[in-house]
């Protein structure tokens, strides 16, 4: 993990980084998880969507085709997910944050493609949640899916992922999809030419807030 004193320096590097992708220009994102399954029917019937339903057996969700080794876990980077005490469920395949109940989903880590996409959606998941009101209060002036406030909290937290990735040393560049996301909603942002530096600055706040919920480095190597 980084020292302090180089947090800066590595938050600035990624920013820059990917602003030069989003200068090249960018392709549509691809969600890092499969588990999902199209069913044809002929007439229509109330349902309910099983990742909306928690607590069902695990037979109940679609389960990936090939499924990503647990042995690929990466065990200094779940510490860190553990040490900030958010409440966390898998099931299902959809990953988000739920402010209602200050919890987050995520698909089970089998069903990622690999164990780098499974922490930094996590770590996406984990900037928002320190939007909470409780927490940092981060309110951006969003009101509902797709208008301009989300937009901002997603760039925030697709930063605050991409910052955290690189500080626990979990992506050594930014992946191509990073970019990609960012390139997608800064298309509805267009007209603030500032809003990644701004977004930047969340993101730093957000992924300071994550780090100092660590434990001291002398209980951590204990």
């Amino acid at each position: 993990m980084a020292h302090p004193s180089t947090r800066q320096d590595i938050y600035t590097r990624v920013t820059t980084r990917i602003l030069a992708e989003l200068e090249k220009g960018v392709r549509p994102w691809i969600k890092p998880w499969s588990v999902e399954h199209v069913i044809p029917f002929m007439k229509p019937y109330t349902v309910f969507n099983v990742e909306q339903i928690e607590g069902l057996p695990a037979h109940f969700y679609s389960q990936p085709v090939n499924p990503l080794p647990l042995s690929d876990r990466i065990e200094h980077a779940d510490r860190f997910v553990k040490a900030t005490g958010a409440a966390i469920h898998h099931a299902g395949n959809q990953a988000y944050y739920a402010p209602a109940r200050d919890m987050i989903q995520l698909p089970p880590f089998e069903a990622f493609k690999d164990k780098d996409s499974y922490y930094s959606t996590a770590l996406h998941e984990l900037t928002h949640w320190t939007r909470h009101e409780t927490r940092l209060a981060r309110d951006l002036g969003r009101h509902r899916f797709g208008d301009e406030g989300y937009a901002r909290e997603e760039l925030v937290a697709e930063l605050g992922s991409a910052f955290l990735c690189a500080d626990l040393g979990i992506t050594p560049d930014i992946r191509e999809d990073h970019a990609a996301y960012l390139g997608h909603w800064l298309t509805i942002l267009q007209h603030d030419t500032r809003a990644i530096f701004s977004a930047a600055a969340h993101a730093q706040r957000a992924a300071d807030y994550l780090q100092q919920l660590q434990p001291p480095p002398a209980e951590q190597a204990a």
